[in-house]
């Protein structure tokens, strides 16, 4: 059986950003992946007030639809109760325990794995794919990769760069809030659903 390379782009995604799908491609070509596997979370434990994931999740399907690389999954928003990425990296490897999984993080991510639930259970699944943006200091980011490394006997984690794109999901729901333009911050499609339906505003 062929073993593919995964990579995972987990998150609430509210919305989808031009952002979001640079770090995915700069990941696909930089690990040679064969598929960037979208994965919208149902219920974050870690946030509130986030919109319907069924809304989410479409926003994606029309962010990603005409990249035939880039592929879609609803396994946490169908889940029930709160969203844990160990869960998830779990449930994939039992599926398909063919394939070499890489979850996608941006650099900050990397300094607060160790409050994750499960933690070692996530590293024991997957490789951490960590994006990095051009201009950004990796020193004090490699001291504490190590540190991950050592502590926990099944943490790989590897850099990959991508370009710096300093916009996020929650600068994108206040500019529509208050009637400014996210032309080219998120792809058109999206902008238009997110009008259609009045997200935002």
């Amino acid at each position: 059986m062929d073993r593919k390379k995964i990579g995972i782009m987990g998150g609430t995604f509210d919305p989808i950003h031009i952002g979001h799908l640079l770090m995915a491609n700069a990941a696909r070509e930089y690990f040679r992946l064969d598929e960037i596997l979208f994965i919208p979370s149902g219920n974050p434990y870690f946030k509130e007030h986030i919109t319907d994931k069924q809304r989410r999740y479409e926003m994606v399907s029309l962010a990603i639809e005409d990249n035939k690389s880039f592929t879609i999954s609803d396994i946490e928003i169908n889940r029930p109760g709160n969203t844990y990425s160990y869960e998830t990296l779990e449930e994939l490897t039992r599926e398909h325990p063919e394939n070499r999984y890489y979850f996608i993080v941006g650099a900050d991510s990397v300094f607060y794995m160790e409050q994750w639930k499960n933690i070692e259970q996530l590293f024991h699944c997957c490789t951490i794919a960590v994006a990095v943006r051009d201009g950004y200091s990796v020193d004090e980011l490699k001291v504490y990769m190590n540190k991950l490394m050592t502590t926990y006997p099944n943490c790989r984690i590897e850099l990959f760069n991508t370009s710096r794109f300093d916009i996020s999901s929650t600068e994108i729901r206040d500019h529509i809030a208050t009637g400014h333009s996210v032309q080219y911050l998120v792809p058109d499609k999206v902008l238009s659903y997110i009008n259609e339906n009045h997200i935002y505003r």
